[in-house]
């Protein structure tokens, strides 16, 4: 019998993927701006001091976006980005005994205590 090879794996799941400080999900964010200003700045016939808009927008608005986002993200938490977005799109329900515009059964009748 031989004896097993064994490899010691240092593992921290709580470190952060990063690349030029951003993380992994913050690339799809930069790629998306890139694909966005390449699709509007083909409509642009102009120039910026000597740049064509459609390149500025294309090459120079998303390298000029990873400083602002990380300047963004700076100090706060994983997937920030995703959860800041995700409050301002989302509905939000401000109070527990709001009436529901789509509910049709009455569950407290108006005898019943309000909760406080």
């Amino acid at each position: 019998m031989s004896s097993l090879n064994i490899t010691h794996v240092h593992r921290n799941l709580h470190t952060r993927v990063t690349f030029l400080y951003l993380e992994f999900e913050d690339a799809f964010v930069i790629l998306g701006i890139a694909a966005f200003t390449n699709v509007f700045g083909r409509f642009l016939h102009r120039e910026i001091a000597g740049i064509p808009l459609n390149v500025f927008l294309q090459y120079i608005v998303p390298i000029l976006a990873i400083p602002l986002l990380i300047a963004f993200k700076y100090g706060k938490p994983r997937r920030y980005l995703f959860d800041f977005l995700e409050w301002h799109t989302k509905p939000r329900i401000y109070c527990g005994m709001e009436r529901d515009s789509q509910q049709k059964a009455i569950y407290l009748t108006e005898d019943e205590p309000q909760c406080r």
